[in-house]
């Protein structure tokens, strides 16, 4: 598909990009090659396959869901500059 100076114009003011009108023949040219390539992936038959998570499926190791740190809460609210009830105070910021 070739797109159009016309159109390259249009998605750089949606993108908000400054092109200079220098630049806009190399963008047609680049983008009409990346918008080819959609387009033939996008012919591929892929009715069989079926999703992954990852290319090379992979599994991921799992481990133990345990707690491997000491609970230092207490210590930190003892430093904090207001807590009340287990919660750090703060003053209110929006009205």
């Amino acid at each position: 598909m070739n797109l159009t100076a016309d159109q390259v114009r249009n998605v750089a003011r949606l993108a908000r990009l400054g092109l200079d009108e220098a630049q806009i023949a190399d963008y047609v040219g680049e983008l009409s090659t990346i918008v080819d390539v959609f387009a033939a992936l996008e012919r591929i038959d892929t009715h069989d396959v079926e999703p992954m998570a990852h290319p090379l499926d992979l599994t991921a190791r799992l481990r133990a869901d345990r707690a491997d740190v000491d609970d230092r809460r207490q210590a930190f609210q003892a430093i904090a500059p207001a807590t009340r009830d287990g919660v750090y105070l703060v003053p209110k910021v929006i009205e």
